[in-house]
């Protein structure tokens, strides 16, 4: 949920005139933690000034769950964790935890696409096979803007395209190339600090390893990719912005996932 604040009041005062529910439910939300733009308090007297962005996820057995209706569940996926299942692992995965969740309210999921296993952010599921199939089939159309956010190593250009074409080989190493499928990607630099940029990033294209393959054979290696860049403690790339529109209503639909505190620890300042 994303609220702008009007006046100066103090953070938990917002909440109280914003929120439903009973008094102490807002204030467990503080001890996860409100984003005021894009930064994480817990102080109950925290003063919001006029034009504020206030972000307010809501937990529910560790599911970061940033929006839900009857047709879709959009859940924050953590670092570390599998889209679905392998042969190898069944249980530990996102999908896995939004059917537990979904299935004591007697709801169905289907999941609709992927993020890597050490990727975080935006996951949409559908709640039915039919929108499930609507949003497949036609994804390219329906979703309108795919943002990221990552951390790279070196200090990039202020801003760039990446235009190539990406192989597989049979180790699943992904490369550039003179042949295969078309990749695009842009890219802002936000900051640069200590040897390294944070950068937002927005894909025409959806092939797999896209942005750290691109990234990395231009010099700016993804921190924490283990595949094509620096091991770190954590895979420095976040899915932090999905719109698309839902092909049951045409509504257009945004949805956003902070990034995460370990972005702000390492860049610094942002």
């Amino acid at each position: 949920m994303k609220l702008i604040v009007k006046d100066s009041i103090t953070l938990l005062a917002f909440l109280y005139q914003n929120l439903s529910g009973s008094k102490n439910n807002i204030k467990s939300l503080l001890k996860n933690g409100v984003f005021v733009n894009n930064k994480k308090i817990s102080k109950y007297d925290y003063l919001l000034k006029k034009g504020d962005v206030i972000n307010i996820f809501k937990v529910v057995n560790d599911l970061d769950i940033i929006y839900e209706d009857k047709e879709l569940i959009v859940v924050n996926k953590p670092s570390g964790l599998l889209s679905i299942g392998t042969q190898k692992e069944k249980e530990k995965t996102l999908y896995h935890f939004v059917l537990n969740y979904l299935k004591k309210k007697n709801q169905k999921v289907f999941i609709v696409h992927r993020l890597d296993k050490d990727t975080s952010g935006v996951m949409v599921f559908a709640k039915s096979e039919k929108l499930k199939l609507l949003l497949q089939n036609n994804w390219n159309n329906l979703v309108k803007v795919r943002e990221y956010k990552a951390i790279v190593k070196g200090n990039v250009p202020s801003e760039g395209l990446f235009k190539s074409y990406l192989e597989e080989n049979k180790n699943h190493q992904v490369y550039v190339s003179n042949h295969g499928k078309l990749a695009i990607t842009k890219f802002q630099k936000m900051r640069t600090n200590k040897g390294k940029s944070l950068v937002n990033i927005e894909i025409e294209t959806g092939r797999k390893n896209q942005i750290r393959v691109q990234f990395s054979n231009a010099g700016y290696p993804i921190i924490g990719d283990r595949k094509y860049g620096i091991k770190a403690n954590r895979l420095y790339l976040h899915a932090s912005k999905l719109v698309l529109i839902n092909p049951l209503n045409k509504k257009q639909m945004t949805f956003e996932a902070i990034l995460p505190e370990e972005f702000h620890k390492l860049i610094g300042g942002c």
